[in-house]
């Protein structure tokens, strides 16, 4: 299999549980939610991504192995401590498999996800983050995160809150009024405890 990544790079977690948390991003290629360009925007089933994820970029490329993709990315890792990879896009389920999570393994890498749920991932996977959006099918409902953007109509937090997820996250929407979802989403935190408040700090601090 040949995957396709926009872009790998290092940095810290900005968003959720692992905030702060020195990570390798691997942004895979590809979405089953919107194509990534904007003239698709409208007709997408998840219109407000803010997330660039087209082809390959010039921070990624194409690779035809599992262990040349794990080579490239275990690189920018800066030290001698367990590499915390975390596995973006787009959408990355469309790409990563079992080989992959087995040559990150390998190589003594800790394996991060960061999907939507609509699909079924590989075993092994060491955190797993779900993000549903309001009008795709949710079929991944169980994990060590939910991070739900907020608000979305049709996508309300009493919707997934049964689910088996160790944490549960309202990230507010990013746009125009993200002042006003930042309100709305603490407000709801404090009314229904059992989620949290996820800020995206790494647009705060200017982050990648």
């Amino acid at each position: 299999m040949t995957y396709t990544v926009h872009e790998i790079f290092f940095t810290l977690q900005g968003e959720g549980a692992n905030t702060g948390r020195p990570a390798v991003f691997c942004r895979f290629a590809g979405c089953n939610l919107w194509s990534g360009r904007e003239a698709d925007r409208a007709s997408a089933i998840c219109r407000f991504c803010d997330t660039e994820f087209v082809g390959a970029g010039p921070d990624g490329g194409s690779f035809g192995t599992a262990d040349a993709l794990v080579d490239a990315v275990v690189a920018r890792w800066p030290s001698s401590e367990r590499p915390f990879v975390v596995c973006t896009g787009g959408e990355p389920l469309l790409q990563v498999d079992a080989g992959l999570v087995e040559a990150f393994h390998r190589r003594h890498c800790e394996v991060a996800i960061e999907t939507n749920g609509t699909r079924v991932p590989p075993p092994g996977i060491d955190w797993v983050c779900v993000s549903p959006k309001a009008n795709a099918p949710l079929v991944l409902t169980s994990g060590d995160e939910l991070k739900l953007v907020y608000p979305q109509d049709g996508g309300e937090p009493e919707r997934y809150e049964s689910l088996a997820f160790r944490h549960f996250f309202l990230q507010p929407m990013d746009g125009p009024v993200r002042d006003e979802n930042t309100r709305k989403a603490i407000e709801y935190c404090l009314r229904h405890p059992r989620w949290r408040l996820s800020v995206q700090t790494h647009k705060v601090l200017g982050l990648r």
